[in-house]
């Protein structure tokens, strides 16, 4: 059987060091999503986006395995688009009128009929309730800065003000506030969390 690890074939995208702020192409690729709102640590959407996304994730990982694929492989980390109407409440901290895509790349041989026979299988032995919301659809963010936020989610401010500074060197921002969450966070401490933080820039 076939083995393969995404976080180490796209290092540069997955695995960032925290010492500098790199810039990154990131090319399009497949992702399931699920849309929201409200602050992630007291909306009830939050988690239930990130119960359907792993939920279906695992899903097409075991029938890969099991298929005539026969591929095993990790579910890659979850990641978050983040933004706002009025940017002021994101930046002022309002986490209440945050709005935000979570995501969770699949590999490039997972096909809609894939996730569609996922999605019923989940459906039936679950039914997460987010599950109807969720989508498959490719993501390209093209040109973009990035580094590694180590500790918690409350003190990534000074993190992404050094991508943002880097950014003003080079271009202006554009698109998404984007971060991929590498850790297990119910079972590392908030101090050893480690985030990738990424803007698009042109």
């Amino acid at each position: 059987m076939k083995k393969i690890d995404f976080k180490k074939e796209l290092k540069q995208l997955y695995g960032p060091t925290a010492r500098q702020v790199v810039e990154v192409v990131v090319p399009g690729m497949k992702f399931l999503m699920v849309d929201g709102k409200g602050a992630p640590d007291s909306s009830p959407e939050f988690g239930e986006a990130t119960e359907a996304l792993f939920g279906v994730s695992y899903a097409i990982k075991f029938a890969v395995k099991k298929g005539t694929l026969a591929i095993d492989y990790g579910v890659m980390p979850q990641e978050g688009l983040w933004w706002a109407d009025d940017m002021s409440s994101f930046s002022s901290g309002d986490k209440s009128e945050w709005q935000w895509t979570l995501m969770i790349m699949q590999p490039e041989f997972v096909t809609s009929e894939m996730v569609d026979t996922a999605i019923a299988q989940v459906t039936q032995k679950k039914n997460p309730p987010a599950i109807t919301k969720l989508r498959f659809e490719e993501f390209s963010e093209g040109r973009c800065a990035q580094t590694l936020h180590v500790g918690p989610f409350s003190e990534e401010g000074p993190t992404i003000a050094r991508v943002h500074e880097f950014i003003a060197e080079r271009g202006e921002r554009s698109g998404k506030h984007h971060e991929i969450y590498l850790s297990d966070i119910r079972k590392a401490a908030p101090e050893k969390w480690k985030t990738v933080i990424r803007q698009p820039l042109v």
